[in-house]
């Protein structure tokens, strides 16, 4: 199998999706591995690493896509990138098609096969490749949230932790999945006071063992989540359904209960996000306001640590691109129920139900593709 590793073209996006390590491993295996130029300085990566370990790298994402069994990305297919793809290609990125209607649809088309970092799941129902990038989204979310609250950015112009005789300020997660816990770890070590509102009571049982007794649990309703706005500095939207579109939790009215200057940071925003008036946004245009609430949507918000981002993430997907390398895509589908799950297009076909349900168009089972 060939192996292909193109340069990521989104705004500000630094990560690489194979690490060298990668690349000797599966060239060990017999497979050969091609990467686009310069694919992995953004990360602290040169060609000579590459090619040290075994890789060829060529000069444009057009010959790496050409020549390329299974492409590995990290983030979604731009538009420029949809006449690169071959039929019956596999394609191993985050795609995040249920917010994403024209990427679905040019897929589609391409008549190539779609895996989705964000929706491989785990028999637990964990999402194993999701879960590093989760851990450095919330932890940004507090950082980039608290800078977007410093007066000459047009926020509020408080400090999240106070200072002795002034009160910290008060952050408040929506969902207590893996963003909304690291989100309020760190917001809860610099001081601030915390809530965290999921709909599991279990879950909110678990934050409320393990969370300092800074941190404070709600049950989410809408009721709760107006009354707790009242009193929020920094609102964090972190509200996840594996595949699916993100609920919307508040709506445009409920930003008047918000003070202005308060901030939002919608984590959920690859989803669609979490917050009515939520958009995607750039790392060097993150935020914008409304109703004089500044709103930081950074769509791929780990892409500005891509050091830290690029070794967390090619730690969890190398085993599953080994294991499809060694096995071929039929087999690995069928014997690896995580991988399986994280199937979302093949050859025109959709697969996985948040995406079938995003844009109401039929589903086909594994089942029925495979046999």
């Amino acid at each position: 199998m060939i192996v292909g590793v193109p340069k990521e073209i989104k705004a500000d996006e630094n990560r690489v999706a194979l690490l060298p390590f990668a690349v000797q491993r599966l060239t060990n295996l017999g497979c050969k591995v091609i990467i686009e130029n310069n694919a992995g300085l953004g990360s602290g990566y040169t060609n000579t690493d590459y090619i040290n370990s075994g890789a060829i790298v060529l000069e444009k994402s057009s010959e790496v896509f050409a020549q390329s069994d299974m492409i590995i990305k990290v983030k979604e297919l731009q538009s420029n990138e949809f006449n690169l793809v071959k039929e019956e290609q596999i394609i191993f990125t985050y795609f995040h098609f249920a917010a994403d209607k024209q990427l679905t649809d040019n897929f589609i088309k391409s008549n190539a096969i779609a895996i989705s970092y964000e929706t491989v799941q785990s028999n637990d129902g964990s999402l194993p490749l999701l879960v590093p990038m989760s851990e450095v989204a919330g932890r940004m979310a507090i950082q980039n949230g608290a800078k977007a609250l410093e007066a000459n950015v047009g926020g509020k112009g408080l400090l999240l932790s106070g200072v002795p005789g002034v009160e910290p300020a008060t952050v408040t997660i929506l969902g207590g999945g893996i963003v909304g816990m690291n989100a309020a770890k760190l917001a809860a070590g610099l001081g601030s006071k915390v809530n965290i509102l999921d709909v599991s009571a279990n879950r909110l049982k678990y934050l409320d063992d393990i969370m300092p007794s800074n941190v404070f649990t709600l049950y989410s309703h809408e009721h709760n989540i107006k009354e707790v706005l009242s009193r929020t500095d920094l609102l964090i939207g972190s509200v996840l359904i594996p595949g699916a579109k993100a609920p919307k939790l508040v709506n445009r009215e409920m930003l008047s209960i918000l003070k202005p200057g308060s901030v939002i940071v919608d984590v959920a925003v690859d989803q669609g996000g979490c917050i009515e008036t939520s958009k995607p946004t750039t790392h060097k245009n993150p935020t914008f306001i409304i109703d004089d609430i500044i709103h930081y949507c950074v769509a791929n918000m780990p892409g500005a640590v891509p050091f830290t981002s690029t070794t967390a993430l090619c730690n969890v997907t190398y085993p599953y691109i080994e294991y499809i390398v060694k096995n071929g895509l039929k087999e690995a589908l069928l014997n690896n129920s995580s991988l399986a799950k994280g199937l979302n297009i093949y050859k025109g076909e959709i697969t996985h139900q948040g995406v079938s349900d995003a844009f109401n168009y039929s589903l086909t089972k594994l089942k029925d593709i495979l046999k």
